[in-house]
């Protein structure tokens, strides 16, 4: 069980098709060891915590003889329900987070609520299929299934861009700088940032 002190925890997930392990800090240092059997997704994790500055470590293997779906998704519950279970009842946070992030020519805005009310808007045009390996229709998949077991209200919207793996760099990059602003504990805060007392 995370504390507010920690604000880290370690999830383990096991069925048919996937295993997988995830050690998560909220609290880090940008330190990330990504072992997920996609190397692609292992380029996105690790930009995701070194630009939050999560501590982050993922042991992974999945049916990838059938397509990288199954093991990208699980990926995506496992650490939204790290998120999760480091925030507890997402008291004393910003809550809210935001960053319009470049590169090259792909500029990409991430906009997120820590809102215990999960949703996902991805306005990113159809991408090419793939980058090398991987089918960047996972993209989308990994990010519901995040933001689904995370309690997150994300919006992923592409300004432009036309190089699919800048564009793909772009959004895993700015979800972790939006992620961070939103989790910043703040010191005027007594409890969750709500009108009602709780989320």
């Amino acid at each position: 069980m995370a504390t507010q002190r920690t604000r880290q925890c370690e999830v383990k997930r096991k069925t048919k098709e996937t295993d997988i392990t995830i050690s998560f800090a909220l609290d880090g240092k940008g330190e990330a060891q990504c072992a997920t059997g996609v190397p692609f997704m292992d380029h996105m994790l690790n930009l995701f915590a070194v630009h939050g500055f999560f501590d982050l470590a993922v042991r992974a293997s999945g049916d990838t003889e059938v397509d990288a779906h199954h093991t990208v998704e699980d990926l995506g519950i496992c650490l939204g329900q790290a998120l999760k279970k480091s925030l507890q009842d997402f008291s004393n946070i910003r809550r809210y987070g935001f960053s319009a992030l470049p590169m090259d020519e792909a500029l990409v805005r991430v906009t997120l609520d820590c809102s215990n009310r999960p949703y996902l808007h991805y306005g990113v045009p159809v991408l090419e299929q793939k980058v090398g390996d991987f089918d960047t229709q996972l993209a989308k998949e990994f990010l519901r299934a995040f933001t689904m077991h995370g309690g997150l209200t994300l919006h992923v919207e592409m300004a432009h861009g036309e190089n699919t793996h800048h564009i793909l760099e772009a959004i895993f990059k700015a979800l972790g700088r939006a992620l961070d602003e939103a989790t910043t504990l703040d010191p005027r805060a007594t409890g969750p940032i709500s009108s009602k007392g709780s989320l």
